[in-house]
């Protein structure tokens, strides 16, 4: 079975002031047989000798399979010159097997200078889609290939930024000079191939997402490319928050612990960390910032975050044990305060929670809550409904999500998790990305039996988000397990990415 096929290749010289070089673009469907995959272009030029170039992740489409994207770029030199005429096979590694996609052997080939050839039967095709909209960009510029045969007489971009509720038409050109007006290039347009290149732009200002189609009227009739009938949709970033207990320095090696968790967060581009159990020396109760877990941790990533920790008591009789939020956005406020009865430093029991508001761009103001809180015998239920009630008093209007995150000791689809459920105003972000028919259940349906529709969780960390905030979970994951990034905890963290609605 064939899990890799190639979509479409650009093969585009450039000759500027500044030089010449050629840049050749591949973009790569795979099914999604694993998380862990690794794709790759296998190519050579007219000098005969063979390149590997690693393919990067672009986006999902909607019927799940996965496009991925390599650009190759090569100089003219005094001692090299271009590859000019390349050919080129594409492999897909996953769970310990290689799938290809080499023309049933033969390789394929693509002239230099030639611009685009689409390889997918398709009478339109759009090109280089990329669902990220960068910060500070007002416009969106949409290419896309038309087969020379159709005789295209126009092609139009049909498009919204407010889900549809207004839209817009633009209309795109097909300039015989395309390649030299944006490369630099003597590629025609229509190529040799039979493609032909049209481009619009979209005015979408300082929108947070655009979500589009594009349309061709042509001898044959109206074509469209829909993204399969779901719309392209371009997007600012997400919001991407990872909550995980640290477990108090009993791992053996801390270091690489550390570095483990600081990989993640920049792999990831986490925008928010709730750490729990974070420890640093006792110091008769000085404490030890030097010692710090969540500095540590801090000191780890290239671009350091914002820290906010306090610590509640008392832990495994040698450290000050609390609680920490790490931003990558600077923080607005902050704040942290005991949610249990008890404020005994000596006391397991005594429970801190700390919260602070972080402005993330195109979201606006987002309440954050660190939480850790005791087994529901020994005061959990208290304790939420006090962290309830605080993140309540914390949300307005002007708030554009509250979420609470951290170790809240109790078993999912336990009585305890059923007293948040009951409370109708926070959900389970993970179970909601991971487990939408058992979520739909607990959460919309509200099914007494809330144990057997969760299933075998198990989980006792979570990330709830208030209902009526202007997000929601679209991508979770269970990070820092045996086969992702390493065990670095007697917990596993998870991470929840948020889009806004």
């Amino acid at each position: 079975m064939q899990h890799i096929r190639i979509e479409y290749t650009e093969n585009i010289i450039s000759r500027t002031i500044q030089g010449a070089w050629q840049e050749m673009s591949f973009v790569v469907r795979v099914d999604n047989l694993s998380y862990q995959k690794h794709v790759a272009i296998h190519w050579c030029g007219e000098e005969g000798e063979w390149h590997i170039d690693e393919a990067s992740y672009r986006c999902t489409l909607p019927d799940g399979t996965e496009l991925w994207y390599a650009c190759i770029r090569r100089p003219l030199t005094s001692e090299h010159s271009l590859p000019g005429n390349i050919r080129y096979s594409v492999s897909y590694e996953c769970a310990g097997r290689t799938f290809w996609d080499n023309n049933h052997g033969l390789d394929y080939k693509v002239d230099a200078d030639a611009g685009v050839i689409v390889y997918r039967d398709v009478p339109i095709q759009h090109l280089f889609y990329d669902p990220v909209l960068q910060g500070g960009k007002v416009s969106l510029s949409v290419d896309s290939a038309v087969r020379s045969s159709l005789h295209a007489k126009s092609v139009r971009i049909h498009w919204s930024t407010d889900k549809w509720k207004t839209s817009h038409v633009t209309r795109c050109f097909k300039r015989p000079n395309h390649w030299d007006l944006v490369r630099g290039s003597v590629a025609r347009n229509p190529n040799r191939y039979g493609w032909e290149i049209w481009t619009g732009r979209l005015p979408i200002h300082h929108s947070y997402r655009v979500e589009y189609a594009i349309e061709s009227e042509t001898d044959h009739g109206v074509v469209w490319d829909n993204c399969h009938g779901a719309n392209y949709q371009s997007r600012r970033s997400t919001l991407r928050v990872l909550t995980l207990n640290l477990h108090c320095y009993q791992e053996n090696d801390q270091e690489y612990k550390f570095k483990q968790i600081a990989q993640a967060i920049q792999d990831f581009q986490i925008d928010l960390v709730c750490l729990q159990e974070v420890a640093e020396n006792w110091n008769d109760g000085n404490g030890d910032w030097a010692s710090n877990a969540a500095r540590r941790i801090n000191a780890f990533l290239p671009f350091p975050y914002h820290l906010h920790t306090d610590y509640s008591h008392l832990g495994f009789d040698r450290f000050r044990e609390g609680v920490a939020i790490l931003s990558r956005h600077e923080f607005s406020t902050t704040d942290s305060g005991y949610v249990s009865d008890s404020q005994d430093i000596y006391d397991i029991h005594a429970r801190r929670v700390v919260m602070a508001q972080v402005h993330i761009p195109y979201f606006g103001p987002v309440n954050l809550f660190s939480a850790h809180l005791s087994w529901p015998e020994d005061g959990f239920y208290p304790q939420f409904d006090r962290t309830r009630q605080w993140a309540d008093e914390r949300h307005d209007e002007n708030v554009a999500a509250t979420l609470i995150c951290g170790d809240f000791n109790i078993k999912a689809g336990s009585g305890a998790y059923c007293h948040i459920v009951n409370s109708s105003e926070y959900e389970d972000q993970y179970l909601k990305t991971v487990n939408r028919p058992a979520f739909d259940q607990v959460y919309c349906d509200r099914v007494q039996d809330i144990e057997g529709a969760i299933g075998h969780d198990g989980r006792i960390d979570y990330i709830f988000l208030k209902k009526g905030s202007r997000v929601q979970s679209i991508n979770g994951l269970e990070l820092f397990t045996d086969h992702s990034y390493g065990r670095v905890s007697d917990h596993t963290g998870y991470y929840v990415e948020f889009e806004l609605t």
